[in-house]
């Protein structure tokens, strides 16, 4: 039907059309908007758009409840509480005992993570070296004394990191690397990464994608469990599928030589609440991963990806992916064509962006 009518209505009319429609939509929301009771009663009976939600947030709390059932190679209950340990060490000042409700089931999802063959080996080493470290300060108290006698029966079982130097621990400030670039060569940087659409058409390396993914990673994340993953095909044919897949690709589709498919998984939470993670998590690191790609000469296109349904079920049947791993976005990625044209695409600046706020 929408087909047709953009066949045979003018633009004008088309308009003026979704204007009518609208007017109703419009009215309903501006009642349904007065309090919480009658805006969940207006996604139950009026609109739908919110069911896909629902059942991704419902499925990521399912499997990840399921996560004692299954080989992994990650467990995002492991880094968060061993993240959270990393903060109780560097607390200023340090509580002598502390962590006691949590201890426990780390050290129980550490135990596991060591008979997974799949499992991370640098990522158990992090959990033992921080353990090691929880264990070598805290004080005593009936819960840790219970806790650490279980950690030591165990903690001794050998495994091979993929990183054999040094110790996966917290450090100070003044360890951190030097910074050899300043504010300007950081703008030119930012200046240079442009939303480019056209490329050469060339392939691009896997392995310069990788080398880029490796740092990107290092953006922050909510205690540290990264819940994203970067699917990437540097084919041609399957890039333009996967690309076709977003709205707006109209018109250069046809020359994207590699495509990054950023999805977020939501059974890295137990609880609703955390379900806006995916996408902040994940869009911390698709910025340092352009980034990144530009030093390397390459150039990239974030793809938005809106919600909507047809287009969720092409990508996901493409990838075969299960309903708790959300798109976040696709990343057009390949050698920029020096004779494309780019976009001014004016920012925002000064009080438009940015608001100071006065004590009172």
């Amino acid at each position: 039907m929408k087909k047709y009518l953009k066949r045979t209505l003018s633009p004008e009319k088309i308009t003026k059309l979704r204007d009518i429609l609208e007017k109703p939509d419009r009215f309903i929301s501006r009642l349904a908007s007065s309090n919480g009771f009658l805006a969940s009663l207006y996604y139950l009976l009026i609109s739908r758009k919110f069911d896909r939600e629902h059942l991704s947030v419902l499925k990521g709390r399912l499997s990840y409840w399921n996560t004692n059932t299954v080989d992994l190679e990650s467990h995002p209950l492991l880094r968060r509480n061993i993240h959270r340990l990393e903060k109780g060490l560097i607390m200023r000042p340090r509580r002598n005992i502390f962590a006691e409700k949590y201890i426990g089931e780390t050290v129980e999802c550490y135990e596991r993570a060591l008979s997974l063959k799949a499992f991370c080996p640098n990522e158990k080493k992090w959990a033992k070296n921080v353990l090691d470290n929880y264990f070598s300060v805290v004080g005593k108290s009936k819960v840790i004394c219970k806790v650490r006698e279980k950690y030591m029966s165990f903690s001794k079982c050998g495994f091979k990191s993929c990183d054999e130097s040094g110790f996966y621990l917290p450090y100070l400030q003044k360890d951190t690397p030097s910074l050899n670039m300043n504010f300007e060569q950081l703008e030119t940087l930012f200046l240079k990464r442009r939303s480019i659409r056209w490329y050469q058409n060339k392939q691009v390396p896997i392995e310069l994608i990788q080398k880029a993914v490796d740092i990107a990673v290092l953006a922050p994340s909510a205690c540290n469990r990264q819940p994203y993953r970067f699917l990437v095909s540097n084919d041609k044919d399957m890039a333009i599928e996967l690309a076709g897949c977003a709205g707006g690709t109209g018109g250069f589709v046809e020359n994207i030589p590699a495509i990054i498919v950023l999805t977020g998984d939501l059974s890295a939470y137990p609880a609703e609440r955390d379900r806006h993670l995916i996408y902040i998590d994940s869009s911390l690191a698709a910025m340092q991963l352009m980034l990144a790609l530009e030093t390397l000469g390459l150039s990239s296109c974030p793809i938005n990806w809106p919600d909507v349904s047809s287009s969720e079920k092409k990508i996901q049947n493409i990838l075969n992916l299960p309903s708790y791993q959300r798109i976040i976005m696709l990343l057009a990625v390949g050698y920029a064509d020096p004779e494309g044209g780019v976009p001014f695409s004016q920012k925002k600046r000064g009080k438009l962006i940015m608001r100071e706020i006065l004590p009172k």
